[in-house]
């Protein structure tokens, strides 16, 4: 019996823009610095196609020019769409030279969309009794599946392949038959496609009418069934209903011809495309095409159709001896299952000293702690792993009695005390605060795996994950499949049967230190081996340390404060609605843009409009409008009173712990590009410090008793001091020098005015220039921040440059710097790369080159806090200090100090922040004490 053809039609940029934004977290960068993700994701989408079911035809549509015939009938067809990213624009290219080397037929008609091309020629092959599977994740071909047409729908984060034919597509949409669901896409419309649909017609809605109804012309002629206000408006949208469905009709009859000759699988050209692979930096995917497409490799059949294997077994079947591996959207990976390793369970006395004797003999250690929950302050030990050489690790378990764990950690502490062995782990500081509570304090360098590969590769994802499987082609075993999916059945990782947490844990100990092997080497290629040394792994220590400590809240004074605000917005909002003529939801942007926009004129003839067609009323839009409308900036001032009493107000209580009464920030070491550390739980750096109500909210930090008192100690002006040193602009270097106010001194420049005639508003605009220069502040951006028109703000920058030359030569100098090398670096050789400076869009390459400057700039003064910090930290053990570091926000770190203390440590805090960095300007430090952090401020 002769098995049926099958021929594979893949929508190429609805793959594209799949693969792209399934790496959108976490780029795919090649040493050139070109993104590869949307090249790489359809890559692999087309490879596992092949892999999987060996089609005997093939080919790929495109789009060209968009739809003429659907734009006729509605000339806001697509309108909406969002330009094209450039990752996208890069890899078409690349991709239709791959296809061409592969010999798969590309169909294109300029004014056609692929859809369509795709509708005609699945109906053709049909008719040729052809099996056709459209391989697509976009649902609206789902109007095109019969009896022997399919969808194909890839695999997706974790998900295999799924595989609609009629029954599927009719239990989904919940319809009698395929064709109903131009109808269901009619009803409900496309806000990407800007398809209009019914008003008010969703998901549910659509599917409830059509089983009424069976089609949009039945439902139009039956309105009078229907109730109310949906009543209403489906009768006044007749015709936007039939117009929807027709726009959303796949064509048929597009003049391409299925060609049986043309589209069969043939071999490709390996030598083109190993070429392409070995230039695009798939090295992986070289090796794989080439084995597909080996003549003497083994060959398997495909699953045939009907008999898809379950969820937990759909893996690519890849020739790698016994093995199979693991298949996800960014490729084929080993996993636990698939890889020799031994992991051993080591308890009772006996094997834990053995271990012990063990760890003490080796120079460098990987270990990993196993907890009751991610909240240190919660969490107690379940148990830990250790890893000294590949795939090989021990895993010894805790009991639930604390007193029992405490005598384990004893026999431990040999171990973690030792100075001379390198402890290396994931995200240690979390391991350092829980073990902390066990009153052990690791000593030795440590070589953190996130750090290290923080600095390496600074715009990446770090964590374990995306690392084992970017470096090591490794998948590690997700934690839920131990302890379930959050939410109130997870269960904690003391319910889980010992001998999974070892293979678990003992995984983590062992895929870090690989990571550590791959990591180190890179360090030095990358010259941020002596930043890692110096800088970022010495800190985790000191940012374990004061996450540990916390900072005590005064909850009753918050208390108050909440009242007082609601009283404020309460009268803003009466405010408002009087200036409006009406009440309204304040919080609805759809309600206020119609106020504002409909009601009131405000914002000119064309007011901006979001994705959804609403009109736009986010901060930037409002603060273009502030100046000249009263309403605009009673809006504002409302949003700001809430968002205060909403995100620290009201909830900083929440978040005071309940064993230490303290709150606990955790210090993000891995996030910002430029270096600076974020704060979060809470976000202590968002606190608005400029207007009166922020500061109130600073107010409410004290210290730790009557005894004690903050002291704040905080850089002042830094960023404009490294600006000067890094530029060696000698105007600036020499009012920093004579200890000149910097602001002052560039306005009486600027302006030619004598020091003590400069006016404050004179101060005010040089200070806005001082600043916003290190950001590329432009005349337009300077007139929206001060109150000098256009012409003015550009006269001021060009006069600010003139007195400042160096300044201008700094900033071309660094441009030039970032397009040659791809990076831009700090005083302490921290780099920045910036994969855009030689983008096509100019407003891409713009930010870019904003950031050529800026970004060492941040950077330095990032650096900077952090060598004091690590210098103050190692005086306050060494020397015995009863003061406590707790927090560090922008360029000022905050101190719990015994009242008894505070006049001898000053000095200190001072002279190791001022020390911390020889610039060719001094740094100053401005200190101040008090109860709480506004009056140490």
């Amino acid at each position: 019996m002769m098995t049926q053809k099958r021929l594979f039609l893949l929508d190429a940029y609805a793959l594209i823009f799949r693969g792209y934004y399934a790496f959108i977290k976490n780029p795919r960068i090649n040493s050139k610095g070109l993104d590869t993700s949307a090249i790489l994701g359809f890559m692999n989408s087309l490879m596992d196609v092949i892999k999987r079911e060996k089609p005997n035809h093939i080919a790929v549509a495109f789009d060209k020019g968009g739809s003429v015939a659907r734009c006729e009938m509605y000339s806001e067809y697509k309108a909406n769409r969002d330009e094209t990213p450039e990752a996208i624009k890069i890899a078409i290219p690349y991709i239709k030279q791959i296809l061409e080397a592969m010999h798969i037929p590309i169909v294109e008609v300029e004014g056609i969309e692929a859809d369509d091309l795709i509708g005609t020629l699945s109906k053709q092959a049909e008719k040729q009794g052809y099996q056709v599977f459209m391989v697509t994740p976009d649902k609206d071909y789902a109007q095109l599946v019969s009896e022997n047409i399919f969808m194909y729908r890839p695999a997706r984060m974790g998900n295999g392949i799924e595989i609609w034919g009629v029954d599927e597509v009719k239990e989904k949409f919940e319809i009698e038959h395929p064709d109903q669901v131009i109808d269901f896409l009619g009803m409900m419309g496309d806000a990407v496609d800007n398809i209009p649909g019914l008003p008010g017609v969703g998901e549910k809605t659509a599917k409830k009418l059509l089983a009424e109804f069976g089609s949009m012309e039945n439902l139009l002629a039956n309105t009078d069934k229907l109730k109310g206000k949906m009543k209403e408006k489906i009768e006044a949208s007749k015709e936007v209903g039939l117009l929807s469905k027709e726009l959303a009709r796949i064509m048929l009859d597009c003049p391409v011809t299925f060609d049986e000759e043309d589209f069969e699988m043939s071999k490709p050209d390996v030598e083109k495309t190993d070429a392409l692979f070995i230039e695009l930096e798939f090295r992986r995917m070289k090796e794989q095409f080439d084995k597909i497409f080996d003549d003497n490799a083994p060959q398997t059949t495909p699953t045939p159709i009907g008999k898809q294997p379950r969820k937990e077994e759909q893996f690519s079947l890849f020739e790698t001896g016994d093995s199979e591996e693991k298949i996800t959207d960014e490729g084929y990976y080993a996993t636990l299952a698939n890889t020799d390793h031994f992991y051993q369970l080591v308890q009772g006395n006996l094997g834990l000293q053995l271990l012990v004797k063990t760890l003490l003999e080796q120079k460098e250690v990987c270990f990993d702690t196993e907890t009751t929950s991610i909240d240190t302050n919660k969490a107690v030990l379940v148990g830990m792993s250790f890893s000294v050489e590949k795939s090989k690790a021990y895993y010894i378990p805790f009991p639930e009695d604390q007193e029992e764990t405490q005598k384990m950690i004893e026999v431990l502490r040999p171990f973690f005390e030792n100075e001379n062995i390198i402890k290396i782990g994931q995200n240690l500081k979390y391991d350092l605060k829980i073990l902390k509570k066990y009153n052990v304090q690791i000593k030795g360098f440590l070589f953190d795996t996130m750090i290290a590969h923080y600095l390496i590769n600074p715009d990446m994802r770090h964590n374990m994950d995306v690392l084992a499987e970017t470096y090591l082609k490794y998948s590690p075993q997700s934690i839920e499949e131990l302890i379930g999916k959050k939410g109130k059945n997870q269960k904690s990782m003391r319910e889980v049967p010992v001998e999974l947490i070892k293979e678990y844990a003992g995984e983590d100990a062992d895929i870090t230190l690989q990571l550590k092997n791959v990591f180190e080497p890179k360090l030095i290629q990358s010259n941020t081996k002596e930043l890692f040394d110096r800088i970022e792994s010495p800190l985790v220590s000191v940012l374990a340390d004061m996450e540990a400590e916390g900072i005590r809240l005064d909850i009753p004074y918050l208390k108050t404060l909440s009242e007082e605000l609601s009283v404020e917005a309460k009268k803003q909002e009466q405010q408002i609605y009087e200036e409006a003529g009406e009440t309204f939801n304040l919080a609805s942007p759809k309600q206020l843009g119609d106020i504002l926009f409909d009601k009131l004129k405000i914002g000119g003839s064309k007011p901006k409009k979001t994705k959804t067609g609403q009109y736009a009323t986010g901060e930037e839009v409002l603060s273009y409008l502030a100046n000249d409308h009263q309403i605009v900036r009673s809006i504002l001032e409302w949003r700001q009173i809430v968002k205060l009493q909403n995100t620290y107000v009201d909830a900083l209580p929440l978040q005071v712990d309940e064993v230490t009464n303290r709150v606990h920030t955790d210090y993000m070491q891995a996030v910002a590009a430029t270096g600076r550390l974020s704060s979060n739980n809470p976000n202590l750096q968002n606190i608005p410090i400029r207007t009166e109500r922020g500061q109130k909210v600073r107010k409410a930090f004290v210290a730790r008793d009557e005894n004690h008192v903050l002291l704040s100690a905080d850089y002042s002006q830094i960023e404009l001091r490294i600006i000067a040193a890094l530029s060696e602009e000698p105007n600036m270097m020499e009012s920093f020098k004579k200890g000149e106010d910097i602001h002052r001194s560039t306005a009486a420049k600027v302006f030619n005015v004598a020091l003590e005639e400069v006016t404050r508003e004179q101060r005010s605009h040089a200070k806005t220039v001082n600043f916003g220069i290190i950001y590329g502040v432009s005349a337009f951006g300077l007139s929206n921040q001060t109150s000098l028109s256009r012409a003015e703000s550009k006269e001021l920058i060009d006069t600010y440059y003139a007195t400042y030359p160096k300044l201008r030569q700094y900033i071309q100098d660094q441009i030039a710097f970032a397009r040659e090398y791809g990076y831009v670096q700090t005083v302490s050789g921290r780099r920045r790369y910036l994969k855009d400076i030689h983008s096509q869009n100019a407003v891409v390459r713009g930010a870019a080159e904003r950031n050529a400057v800026n970004a060492p700039i941040q950077g330095s003064a990032a650096d900077i806090i952090k060598i004091a910090m690590i210098n103050i930290h190692k005086k306050l053990v060494e020397e015995n200090w009863q003061a406590r570091m707790l927090l560090q926000v922008h360029d000022e770190l905050v101190f719990d100090v015994p009242k008894e203390e505070v006049e001898r440590i000053k000095p200190m805090i001072q002279h190791e922040m001022e020390q911390a960095f020889k610039l060719a300007v001094p740094l100053e430090v401005e200190i101040g004490v008090g109860d709480n952090w506004l009056s140490a401020h």
